[in-house]
């Protein structure tokens, strides 16, 4: 194997790790976690014979569940909602608002603040409403679009 295939064959598995781990800690932590999963899985899938053999019930539990994250719309709205929240909460923690005078403990334990943890927020905000935009896109029933094509 060659120098540029071995490290090819390094930052492929790399990733397909990365993306497999976040996403387990999604499926329990707020994010995409079976969309992770499945991005990981596949990666590993070109490098791997058993990736490939589990890749298709990930990929059968990912489209489901997207396709159920728009099924109504309260859960579109809901969705929304925990959208414009994440990114109201990033961009209070990358200004850096001082500690409330309720504050019962020392200010160095308030919010750190920055934007290097605003701004990861703000992006979790914009992928999580660009994933909403892609299931609706493409999951939702078009008698459900469409109110008026009953």
């Amino acid at each position: 194997m060659s120098v540029k295939s071995t490290g090819k064959h390094v930052l492929l598995q790399g990733a397909g790790w990365i993306l497999v781990i976040l996403g387990l800690a999604a499926l329990v932590l707020p994010g995409p976690g079976l969309l992770a999963l499945f991005g990981g899985m596949a990666i590993l899938a070109t490098q791997y014979e058993w990736a490939e053999r589990r890749l298709e019930p990930v990929k059968k539990a990912a489209l489901r569940t997207a396709a159920d994250s728009v099924k109504s719309w309260p859960r579109i709205l809901l969705s929304l909602l925990g959208v414009l929240v994440l990114i109201g909460i990033g961009l209070f923690w990358g200004i850096g608002v001082e500690a409330p005078s309720w504050w019962p403990v020392d200010d160095k334990w308030w919010l750190r603040g920055g934007w290097g943890t605003g701004g990861t927020l703000i992006a979790s905000g914009v992928i999580a409403f660009a994933l909403i935009v892609y299931s609706y896109r493409n999951f939702r029933e078009p008698s459900l679009q469409d109110p008026g094509s009953r």
